[in-house]
């Protein structure tokens, strides 16, 4: 062959772009939820940004993401093709559900998004500020009932964080766990409860008519577009923030790792995902690398202790 012929291939062959990695991601949870929409809000903007040629996504529900996590864990152990998506619940229903597996048995990528609770009562109920719900806390705190999702999730977290903080046994607050927010929506709209905490989402139309009052949001900021103080303004020195985030199989290669990772970067700095967080009202918490790996550690700790003191982890 022509060796000026040779050499064009060559170069031409060279300059071809690489084939983008296709994905699998697993959503351990049911259609529909906050993780199945991260899932596939990812999908969507891997491949609309050329990121990725192909993504897919699964569904395993059950036990706080923990079975879905086992799942992963068992069959995709050194697949650089594989992600799963999770966050702060999956921290809490690894202790509470005793789970064989942990996050420190995936390769963590990145915190990706965040969403604060947010503490309403009743428009009738006496308790007009977060001073008064201390108050009433700190001299009868079973007299507080609270309403909110699962037993050792985000919202009993806080719940009980919220107590430590202001100086009151976590052990003695009277959380009620519902397993739908509608359901808990329900109970501090009927009075069968003092207050409600959740994500704004479960409460805003609720706040927007005036059937329910906001005293706080949990959050280190403000939400986007809300005048609803958080804890730290209305003295109460305590950040909780539900995060989503995006991990990768064991055992893969640190060069593996950080092809995912640039792969992540480019997602959440891309137009179609920036859109999507505007859409949906999710807050962009991106934290990567060394960073999330600090992050996640810390919040492990503070977890287990609260769940502790909770008396749901022995």
């Amino acid at each position: 062959m022509n060796k000026l012929l040779l050499a064009a291939l060559v170069s031409g062959a060279l300059a071809l772009p690489a084939y983008a990695a296709d994905y699998t991601i697993m959503a351990p949870a049911a259609p529909g939820g906050g993780w199945d929409q991260t899932a596939r809000t990812m999908q969507e903007a891997l491949q609309a940004e050329g990121i990725s040629g192909n993504v897919q996504v699964t569904n395993v529900p059950g036990a706080g993401g923990t079975i879905g996590l086992a799942q992963f864990v068992n069959q995709y152990n050194a697949n650089p093709n594989a992600l799963i998506v999770g966050g702060y619940v999956m921290v809490g229903a690894i202790l509470t559900n005793a789970s064989p597996v942990s996050l420190a048995d995936v390769t963590p990528i990145a915190r990706l998004t965040g969403e604060s609770d947010v503490i309403v009562v009743p428009a009738a109920s006496e308790l007009k500020t977060v001073d008064d719900l201390v108050a009433k806390l700190k001299a009868d705190p079973g007299s507080v009932s609270w309403a909110g999702g699962s037993a050792g999730g985000v919202d009993h977290i806080a719940a009980g964080l919220f107590a430590k903080t202001v100086g009151v046994d976590p052990t003695t607050v009277n959380y009620i766990a519902y397993s739908g927010g509608g359901e808990a929506l329900a109970a501090v709209l009927g009075g069968q409860v003092t207050v409600g905490i959740s994500g704004l989402g479960e409460f805003d139309a609720q706040i927007q008519s005036g059937d329910l009052r906001a005293l706080a949001s949990t959050g280190a900021t403000r939400l986007e577009g809300s005048d609803i103080p958080t804890l730290s303004e209305s003295g109460v020195d305590l950040v909780v923030e539900n995060w989503r985030m995006v991990a990768a199989a064991p055992g893969i290669t640190d060069e593996q790792k950080a092809a995912i990772s640039a792969d992540i970067d480019k997602m959440v700095h891309s137009e179609a995902w920036k859109a999507a967080l505007a859409t949906k009202g999710w807050a962009d918490m991106y934290l990567a690398g060394a960073d999330f790996d600090t992050q996640l550690a810390a919040d492990t700790e503070a977890t287990t202790a609260i769940l502790k003191d909770i008396g749901l982890v022995q």
